[in-house]
């Protein structure tokens, strides 16, 4: 098993920055690829970013392309979501996800709670 717990989210004015942090604990001594998905009231949960267990490998959604950054520090079990330039269609709950292998393909193996992300315009 693997817990996930996010933190960093919260309220931010269009155009500012937030960094969200996801720590894993339990078995983390397994390889497993991670990344960020995201909720917004009334829409269905969709992929932000993601990033390989190595860390050489990163996915953006076009939405965020260019704005968010992923990155992860092994060493510290922890995954980071960088978001610049917010926009109020950011806004929305942020769920870190952790799949066991190298890549975050197919079924989440496992779940972070969330954190509530707020962009006002």
């Amino acid at each position: 098993q693997v817990q996930l717990v996010e933190s960093g989210g919260g309220l931010v004015q269009a155009g500012g920055s937030l960094r969200l942090s996801c720590a894993a604990s339990g078995r983390t001594s397994s390889t497993y690829a991670m990344g960020w998905f995201r909720q917004a009231p009334g829409k269905q949960r969709e992929l932000a970013a993601r990033i390989s267990w190595s860390g050489e490998t990163t996915y953006y959604a076009s939405s965020v392309k260019g704005r968010f950054t992923i990155s992860r520090d092994n060493s510290k079990n922890t995954v980071y979501l960088r978001m610049n330039s917010l926009k109020p269609e950011d806004t929305a709950v942020y769920y870190c996800a952790a799949k066991l292998g190298q890549y975050l393909l197919g079924k989440i193996d496992y779940w972070g709670q969330g954190t509530q992300v707020t962009v006002s315009s």
